[in-house]
């Protein structure tokens, strides 16, 4: 029995262990793996069925002690037969294998377990238990999956680390429209200024029409600039020195300008003795060169077209002076000299008069009644290298006193309208002298105002200078004269020198004046000059 204990005790081991594996060579179609379990082989059935039968043998023979061989194998061959018969009555059916064991799964008897807990494969999108088939194209109709651009089975990442494209961020049509080419904008760099938007090209200087990089940029209304274009284009300029105008220490642009030219300039410029027209106080630019006159003023060269420069030069405006008096019916009787002098001249014969009133910062004329001896010019200058006047003759003039007038003195170098407006009103003082009117100082001086401006404002509407050029002047004047037309700067200069008479600010000859002024316009010069000659005071 020692052979019949080994099979059985293998068999015992057989039957009590349960081993799981994987089938990774079996039949293609067999799908999961396959466990070995309490299902019996066909040859150990048999071995079984025999080993059974020999230990009932051997039982029977313990029991009688007496075993005769041959009869023993009898039972031996009945009792088999008897067992087989019983095995084949409880045999279990066969499969379609022809074996008495179902099929094999991988080595184990039993169907594998699905993830969905079955034992039948999962459906496919197809309906199917297998899977699809792909179609790469190649017509064979393979279950792998096509390959990607990448070379591999699987699909490429993006850059945000996953199998998806990263979504696409799509803007309105119109959200975004450039304000410098009306086109769309779209992805990209653009620019948000101005309360629009720009492409950052689109977004140019409206002075040289290059786009602005720059992080800060200046405006003008609705345009954008350079700084550096918008400095240039706007920031003021001095006049005189050409450079911008500086900030003060409150970082604001402060700047002088002319009241009536509107010249802008540097306040420094007050006080570091730029030189300034002695006719319309213009000052000299860097970039021009004033006249420099004997006597220490400047004169601009516009001025210098239309200037009077000597005595015999100033006459005929004279006569043209006395014309304009007639017409008012205020004729000078007497034959008053009219003289031309440099400044120190008029200065000397202003110290000399015991009464007399002087219009300063300077006087430009002077009504004299003393006897006096004055220099005066006879013969004008010359104006040679650096703007010089040079060979201007002065000789003596001793006057005689005659009448309450002995000479009037005019300050030369002046233009024709400004030399003729002081004559005006020097000659009112003459004419109110020699008629005996008594005045006050304000009243007398507000009414020869009133006659300057008069004869300015008669001036500037005839747009004539009449007989009163000069032959001997080779100015420009001279030609407008003849010609009864007048240049747009002697228009703009007499409009200057009416405005002047207009604000003056002094008591006596800017108050004056307006209320002289506001008198002859409300009576007429005739009955406001009775008035004054009565009262000694303007009507009101």
């Amino acid at each position: 029995m020692g052979w019949l204990s080994k099979i059985f005790k293998g068999s015992s081991h057989k039957i009590s262990e349960e081993h799981c594996h994987e089938n990774d060579g079996g039949d293609p179609n067999t799908d999961g793996p396959s466990c070995s379990g309490d299902i019996w082989p066909e040859n150990e059935n048999e071995d079984i069925d025999r080993a059974i039968a020999l230990s009932l043998l051997e039982e029977n023979q313990k029991g009688k002690n007496v075993i005769d061989f041959d009869s023993q194998l009898e039972e031996d061959e009945q009792l088999a037969r008897a067992l087989q018969e019983s095995l084949n009555v409880d045999s279990p059916p066969r499969y379609g294998n022809g074996n008495t064991h179902p099929p094999q799964y991988g080595g184990n008897p039993h169907p594998p377990q699905y993830g969905n807990g079955n034992t039948y494969p999962p459906e496919y999108g197809n309906g199917n238990t297998h899977p699809p088939r792909y179609g790469n194209g190649n017509g064979n109709g393979n279950t792998l999956p096509p390959r990607y651009e990448n070379g591999n089975a699987y699909p490429p990442r993006y850059g945000n680390g996953h199998t998806y494209p990263p979504i696409p961020m799509y803007y309105p049509m119109g959200s975004r429209i450039c304000a410098g080419c009306n086109a769309e904008i779209g992805f990209g760099r653009y620019l948000n200024c101005l309360n629009a938007f720009w492409h950052p090209e689109c977004f140019r200087c409206r002075a040289c029409n290059v786009p602005i990089s720059d992080y800060e940029f200046s405006t003008s209304g609705n345009y954008p600039y350079h700084k550096s274009c918008y400095k240039e284009s706007y920031h003021p300029k001095c006049d005189v020195c050409k450079h911008f105008i500086p900030t003060n220490p409150a970082g604001l642009i402060e700047y002088r300008a002319h009241p009536f030219w509107v010249q802008k300039y540097c306040p420094s410029h007050e006080h570091d003795n730029t030189p300034r027209c002695c006719s319309c106080e213009r000052m000299e630019a860097r970039d021009t060169a004033y006249i420099n006159l004997n006597d220490g003023r400047k004169l601009c060269l516009e001025c210098l077209d239309s200037a009077i420069m000597d005595t015999s030069e100033c006459q005929p405006l004279y006569l043209d002076i006395q014309e304009f008096y007639e017409g008012l019916n205020m004729k000078v009787e007497q034959q008053v000299p009219l003289l031309l002098v440099e400044r120190e001249a008029l200065n000397e014969a202003r110290e000399g008069e015991r009464n007399g009133h002087y219009h300063m910062p300077e006087t430009r004329g002077l009504c004299l009644s003393e006897e006096q001896t004055i220099s005066t010019i006879s013969r004008r200058p010359k104006f040679g290298a650096g703007n010089r006047a040079t060979d201007m003759i002065t000789e003596p003039y001793k006057l005689t006193r005659l009448c309450e007038v002995t000479a009037i003195l005019i300050l030369y170098g002046l233009p024709r309208l400004l030399t003729g407006s002081i004559l005006a009103h020097e000659m009112m003082h003459a004419w109110l002298r020699l008629k005996g009117y008594r005045l006050s100082q304000d009243v007398e001086e507000g009414i020869c105002q009133v006659i300057a401006h008069m004869w300015l404002d008669a001036e500037l509407m005839s747009g004539s200078e009449g007989n009163s050029a000069s032959t001997s002047s080779s100015s420009s004047s001279s030609n407008s004269s003849k010609k009864g037309t007048r240049s747009q700067f002697e228009k703009k200069i007499g409009e200057f020198f009416k405005h002047q008479i207009e604000v003056d600010i002094s008591p006596v000859y800017g108050d004056g004046y307006r209320a002289g002024q506001q008198a002859v316009n409300k009576y007429g010069l005739r009955r406001t000059l009775d008035h004054i000659q009565m009262t000694g005071t303007f009507p009101y």
